[in-house]
């Protein structure tokens, strides 16, 4: 009998120990009504090293609900973006790095195997006061409201009615089975943290007296021989002091680059090569109006009103990697994140390379030595001939590396996927193009500027190579706790 009820005890604390083991590796419902408590902190020896983000999510009803309101809110993001004048492209990379960092810090305290960005970020401090029971997604409803409103500038009128729209149509979903008193804490909490990660952006005054400024008439350009320039008011340089802006993960004294080839007109040297290499590749590419055409245009993102910015290009291949891989609510957010902090800091390295290095846009050499009627790719969809900054590096090679490089270290190099972000599109060629890496698909965005006729070689390399050099360091900010 006493050998009897011993086995019982050991039998039950075996159970209590599996039972908690369980419950320590269960993400939190953060669908569901949840305490909370007045802070979140982790020990640091409890910090871990992993990247992609825990597997198990909740129920397939709940689950649904989870991903329609953060992919929703994705293509609102998308369609504001078409449409947002002046920030392209470093202003829409750091818009996009403050909301998914105010996303992620709304819905952290649930995300049991995460840590706050403010045990990493050394500038940052969130206050959380809530005490009681809230509902995340709730929360994390009310804060895309906010930073959505602050963030995207100069959308038009009607974007405004369509946050408040989404906003409460997701009220409407989620409030139905809540407490007045959860609606509240939840309402508080979402707008709390935007408001705070909204505080913390303005703390960055080298972005703030840009990003209402964004060609100032005080940067006069130096001069030089190469050196590039604009001939037409459109053409003034954009965000000519960018380089200074706040990063996340890597700064632009940290980052490498690699200078240019010299310039020269001598039809023998490599920088006279590579722009008859740009001219026959845009040449080719409009005669031939295959598949060098379509690659060109399916990844110029260029144009304010018909296409959005080279970021959001990035992240509409996460918002279809989402869908594609079935990503739990905590895996997306800890995604995105990354991606945010990926691109803003690669608009922050390549536009201090930019201004460094002042090199031209082939358009200028070649009227002035190959062809003087040549006009770009570009040209029957913008009115002026090139984008409104230096060339090297190109700033769509380093967007498409920098965020490539996240997508590799997250779901694996090989893959099967098509990028159908201009489905149905017939204004440019957009129909979707398939990939087996995201290695492949980088490279084939980052030159994609040669048949569009608007980057030399070396631009591109460059970009790729410093994107991947971004990506790399993002890759080792890791704010996944160990298992117990």
């Amino acid at each position: 009998m006493y050998s009897f009820c011993i086995n019982r005890l050991l039998i039950l604390a075996l159970l209590i120990i599996g039972l908690q083991s369980c419950s320590e590796d269960q993400d939190i419902d953060i669908g569901s009504e949840i305490e909370t408590s007045e802070s979140f902190t982790i020990p640091e020896s409890r910090r871990g090293n992993g990247s992609r983000g825990d597997t198990r999510g909740p129920s397939v009803g709940q689950s649904s609900l989870q991903n329609n309101i953060i992919t929703q809110w994705l293509d609102l993001y998308l369609e504001m973006d078409r449409y947002a004048t002046g920030m392209r492209p470093t202003s829409t990379a750091r818009a996009l790095a403050y909301v998914h960092l105010a996303g992620y810090e709304v819905m952290v305290p649930s995300m049991q195997r995460y840590l706050s960005n403010a045990t990493l970020l050394p500038d940052l401090e969130i206050s959380n006061t809530n005490s009681g029971r809230l509902n995340y997604l709730f929360a994390l409803n009310a804060c895309y409201a906010d930073v959505y409103t602050h963030f995207m500038l100069n959308i038009p009128e009607h974007f405004l009615e369509k946050i408040e729209a989404l906003e409460s149509e997701f009220e409407s979903q989620l409030g139905d089975n809540l407490s007045e008193d959860v609606i509240k804490r939840s309402s508080d909490w979402g707008e709390s943290v935007a408001s705070q990660i909204i505080s913390y952006s303005q703390e960055d005054t080298h972005a703030e007296n840009q990003i209402y400024n964004p060609q100032p008439t005080s940067y006069i350009p130096p001069t030089g021989d190469g050196y590039w320039t604009f001939s037409a008011e459109p053409e003034r340089a954009l965000f000519p002091f960018w380089g200074s802006v706040r990063t996340f993960v890597i700064s632009s004294e940290q980052t490498t680059s690699v200078a240019p080839i010299d310039y020269s007109t001598d039809p023998q040297s490599a920088y006279y090569l590579q722009m008859t290499e740009v001219q026959q590749a845009n040449d080719k590419a409009k005669a031939e109006d295959g598949e060098e055409l379509w690659i060109a245009e399916f990844w110029s993102d260029d144009v304010e009103g018909l296409m959005f910015s080279p970021p959001a290009r990035q992240i509409s291949i996460a918002k279809q990697l989402i869908s594609n891989n079935n990503l739990n609510a905590n895996e997306s957010m800890y995604l995105l994140l990354k991606i945010g902090f990926a691109l803003n800091d690669a608009a922050v390295s390549s536009w201090g390379d930019k201004y460094e290095y002042m090199v031209m846009r082939p358009s200028v050499f070649i009227q002035n030595f190959l062809d003087p009627n040549y006009e770009s790719n570009l040209y029957r969809l913008i009115p002026w001939t090139n984008p409104s900054f230096p060339a090297y590096p190109s700033g769509h090679s380093t967007f498409a590396s920098a965020a490539g490089g996240v997508f590799i270290d997250f779901f694996g190099n090989e893959i099967d996927f098509t990028d159908r972000s201009h489905a149905g599109r017939t204004e440019f060629r957009g129909r979707p193009r398939n990939f087996d890496s995201f290695e492949e698909m980088a490279e084939e965005n980052g030159y994609s500027r040669l048949p569009l006729g608007v980057h030399m070689e070396m631009d591109c390399a460059e970009g790729l190579r410093l994107g991947y050099e971004i990506s790399d360091a993002v890759n080792t900010y890791t704010l996944r706790r160990e298992r117990s």
